[in-house]
């Protein structure tokens, strides 16, 4: 497990642990095909009776996996890296499950295990790691898919329960209840990069919960649990639904988000990069290989430029920067650094036509 001390000038300041069990390095897998049985996540629009906390664990846990890992060999050995656990929950009936993408960050076999107990093989058909999602597909008969909530309106106060499989605990997942006590966290991960629309919970969240689901009280998921505080009480976090749904789709037909097409690649400036390019910034995104004939080279924009903040929006690394572009509108002014030198560009952007970055 990773633990220690972020200070994020931009972002709720806290203390962060990942939830999974030996944490493994992952390589992208390719191949995925989309499921032809995948239809949007939704809940109804008509209002819903709530149910009691046992009848949402009998509802959502037959839909609750294990996910198990084991990651590249290191040093030369033969073995692989000690195996690891974590949680995931089932999306459609084509074998999907969404999960977290720091569980399955560099290893070389996943195994899936299901409520009913049995073991299967799944391959990474998607990742992201800006926003800590991926899926793992498997091949099994009478899958239980979850109901995801639509819901933008979660409530600070209200009830929910997390189910997932801390510690690797035999006899099937655990199920903790708690509350929603904030919304629209940010944190930092161990890498350096800022995860954005958290909802915090006083559930109790464990290694090995993460990437299992906290659920309403109507049976519906509102988060995928990704994270805890480990110095404090009662503060974990779970990735919002809200943020999840718009890109489950791109992740299934693509393999990755897609994210719009600016005309450059952002790099975090950290002192390892800032020393490789000789900066005088010593944070933001480092602009490179932009294209002068895409919205950021029309705007004046070069390679070797460091962008510190969009729209007034201090930027400190690459979630800070597609946070800032996703949450722009039309026009953006992005204000760089060049040779000691600061300037603002205005990027003018097509809503309509997003890309991989």
């Amino acid at each position: 497990m990773v633990t220690g001390s972020y200070n994020h000038p931009a972002a709720y300041r806290s203390q962060r642990r990942w939830l999974a069990v030996g944490l493994l390095p992952l390589c992208m897998l390719s191949g995925n095909t989309p499921s032809q049985s995948f239809a949007q996540p939704a809940t109804a629009d008509a209002p819903q009776k709530e149910l009691s906390v046992p009848a949402v664990v009998a509802k959502v846990r037959p839909s609750v996996v294990t996910v198990l890992t084991r990651g590249v060999p290191s040093g030369g050995s033969q073995h692989g890296a000690p195996p690891g656990s974590g949680s995931g929950v089932i999306l459609d009936a084509g074998g999907y499950i969404l999960t977290n993408n720091h569980l399955v960050q560099g290893v070389t076999s996943v195994v899936v295990g299901l409520s009913t107990g049995r073991l299967t093989p799944g391959r990474v058909a998607a990742r992201d790691f800006l926003l800590d999602l991926a899926l793992v597909r498997i091949t099994a008969p009478d899958l239980v898919p979850a109901e995801f909530s639509r819901r933008a309106a979660v409530e600070i106060g209200e009830t929910v329960i997390a189910i997932g499989n801390p510690l690797a605990l035999k006899g099937g997942s655990t199920v903790t209840v708690g509350v929603i006590s904030a919304l629209d966290r940010s944190v930092l991960t161990p890498e350096g990069e800022t995860l954005y629309d958290l909802l915090q919970t006083d559930a109790a969240i464990n290694p090995g919960n993460s990437g299992g689901p906290l659920v309403d009280r109507y049976g519906h998921v509102i988060g995928i649990n990704v994270a805890i505080a480990p110095s404090a009480q009662a503060i974990s976090y779970a990735i919002a639904m809200e943020a999840i749904l718009p890109h489950i789709e791109s992740m299934i037909v693509r393999g990755s988000v897609l994210r719009q097409d600016l005309g450059l690649i952002p790099v975090t400036v950290t002192p390892s990069v800032a020393a490789s390019f000789d900066l005088e910034s010593d944070r933001g995104i480092l602009a490179l290989q932009v294209d002068p004939a895409k919205p950021a080279g029309q705007a004046g924009l070069q390679s070797g430029d460091v962008v510190t903040a969009i729209d007034n929006h201090q930027i400190y690394n690459i979630g800070d920067f597609w946070h800032a572009v996703g949450g722009a509108g039309e026009h953006m002014a992005f204000q760089i650094t060049a040779q000691g030198k600061t300037s603002t560009a205005t990027i003018t952007v097509s809503r309509s036509r997003p890309t991989k970055p």
